[in-house]
């Protein structure tokens, strides 16, 4: 992987059907980056994120993840990232820990590493016996996301994974991510709340007809300063 590079796409073609969902995009993302994506409703970000995942063949173009091709090491790739997408793929019949258990040995995951994910996202205690049809839907988000924090990627790529949390929930999801990119993980998140992510982004990329439009870096000094007004305006103190 040259330099850290995490993810190189250059002129990448990808079809839904006959439709060039991507239509020569070019991304460069490297190691420790947040890399927050932006675009209008069918605009390509989920595909761009399933494309990365190893969800979704490349038609031409050249792409790397990992420093595996995309073209013929997609299920290698699939093993070392970590996606959330917009469904949570989650079986209703077992319980919260059971979802998870089973997600990170799918992922070839450290079983012992469950618990501690489901406490840090609140879901220990009478929670984590509780089937997932009878969960909320903040509760629901919460359990997809807690087999990335217990596989802990070097690669995580969430589509919308604010969806469906409440104000609180939003708050914990963006320490999760934090600590993620604190202890060497790579961030690629789609988003449509651009105050919010603003503040998590070390980049952001605009993305409209299938490639990049726009690419702009984000410093600290702006994140920061946009996370401790947003606390200001909703406790009346800085933190």
């Amino acid at each position: 992987m040259e330099n850290g590079l995490v993810i190189e796409l250059r002129d990448v073609i990808v079809l839904l059907g006959r439709f060039p969902a991507l239509s020569g995009l070019s991304l460069r993302v490297n190691a420790g980056e947040l890399v927050v994506v932006r675009g209008p409703n069918g605009a390509g970000k989920t595909t761009l994120l399933r494309t990365v995942g190893g969800l979704l063949p490349v038609t031409s173009g050249h792409a790397s993840v990992l420093g595996l091709d995309l073209g013929n090491e997609r299920r290698a790739i699939r093993r070392r990232v970590g996606l959330l997408g917009h469904a949570n793929f989650l079986y209703d019949d077992l319980t919260v820990a059971d979802n998870v258990r089973f997600a990170v040995a799918a992922g070839r995951g450290t079983p012992s590493s469950v618990e501690p994910a489901l406490k840090r996202l609140g879901l220990d205690g009478r929670l984590r016996d509780l089937r997932v049809s009878a969960c909320s839907a903040g509760q629901r988000r919460r359990t997809a996301l807690a087999p990335l924090i217990a596989r802990e990627p070097r690669l995580w790529l969430l589509d919308e994974p604010h969806a469906g949390l409440d104000a609180e929930s939003r708050d914990l999801l963006d320490d999760v991510v934090r600590e993620a990119v604190a202890n060497g993980s790579t961030v690629l998140l789609a988003s449509h709340d651009s105050e919010r992510t603003q503040a998590l982004a070390t980049r952001t990329v605009t993305v409209a007809g299938g490639h990049v439009t726009a690419d702009t870096a984000v410093t600290p000094t702006t994140a920061a300063t946009r996370d401790t007004t947003a606390r200001a305006d909703a406790t009346g103190a800085p933190w």
